[in-house]
């Protein structure tokens, strides 16, 4: 073999293994792609899953749900049913919403729908009001909670064959219903200011859901709130509630702003993911992107589907509505 020969076959076998090592590393390169976790970006608005939400994909576990809503890009969690958890439950979600960089939203503190306890000035459930309100400071400290739910009952009831209501004495005018609710929000921030921890009211519909509670729209609980005049009682701003109630959803946030501490977030009708009703949620939040950033929106909603299919679905709702 000449020299010119043998340098041809060299460069030829130098480059048949340039070609392989890169055909290889090509390979490996798109293998390792193909493996690599996807990388989700963070929703630019704080919104709350609760439990049960993703249970087709998580399972049954509580924190196997947070985890796997933070994976989806999730910065908050919602649990109406946290005082019914044990105290070690308490903290470990707490601990593990800390470790995930998550916040903790809202947990029902005190709800009553149907007697008039807050409206009532002598009615005998008045002091196990202010205990729940206790039992809740210790929630929020296991948890990281900023704020818990109050729903403060029923408008005074008047008895079906007179005017007499059932706790003695005639039917209480509204006013003096109102003033009565007052005075005992009043004695549960008291409570709450030390702690810095605030209260939020939630106004409930009569129309669809709940006809008779006392506290109706967002309008009605931004006068308690500045009647009781504490940064501990604010309003949870509920847009379907508020929809079916009143509407002019955006408007009415401006006028109550001052006095609302927390939003939920739920389509009309069927209070379900945003896209499934009427509302136009992707303005609704690009308003709210406006005024703050750092409210944490509860998705207090069911899923429109069952299954894996049903939870994607709501996630891909929030990633259309969501300001980013």
């Amino acid at each position: 073999m000449n020299a010119k020969t043998h340098y041809s076959g060299r460069r030829q076998f130098l480059a048949n293994t340039a070609s392989a090592i890169g055909a290889l590393s090509f390979a490996r390169l798109a293998s390792a792609q193909e493996n690599k976790p996807v990388s989700i970006s963070k929703f630019g608005l704080k919104y709350a899953p609760h439990p049960g939400m993703f249970k087709e994909h998580a399972g049954e576990d509580v924190i196997a749900q947070i985890r796997f809503a933070a994976a989806q890009g999730f910065t908050a969690w919602e649990d109406n049913g946290m005082p019914a958890r044990s105290t070690e439950m308490q903290e470990k979600i707490g601990a593990t919403l800390k470790e995930l960089g998550m916040g903790m939203g809202v947990f029902v503190g005190y709800g009553n729908f149907d007697e008039p306890i807050f409206t009532r000035g002598n009615h005998p459930k008045r002091n196990e009001v202010l205990d729940e309100i206790r039992k809740s400071v210790d929630i929020c400290k296991r948890t990281g909670a900023k704020c818990f739910t109050v729903v403060p009952g029923s408008v005074d009831q008047q008895h079906v064959s007179n005017n007499w209501n059932l706790y003695g004495g005639p039917r209480l005018t509204e006013e003096m219903q109102t003033a009565n609710a007052i005075d005992l929000l009043r004695q549960c921030a008291e409570i709450l200011e030390p702690h810095g921890i605030i209260m939020v009211l939630e106004p409930l519909n009569w129309k669809t859901d709940h006809g008779g509670v006392f506290l109706k729209s967002a309008q009605q609980g931004y006068a308690l709130c500045r009647a009781v005049n504490s940064p501990s009682c604010k309003v949870l701003y509920d847009v379907y509630h508020e929809q079916i109630t009143a509407g002019n959803i955006i408007n009415t946030m401006d006028l109550c702003w001052s006095e609302i501490a927390y939003i939920q977030s739920g389509d009309n009708p069927g209070r379900q993911e945003p896209g499934t009703g009427e509302m136009n949620y992707k303005n609704i939040f690009r308003h709210l992107a406006t005024k703050s950033k750092d409210l944490i929106i509860g998705m207090e909603h069911g899923n429109s589907k069952p299954g894996k299919d049903g939870e994607q679905a709501v996630i891909d709702a929030y990633r259309a509505a969501d300001i980013f």
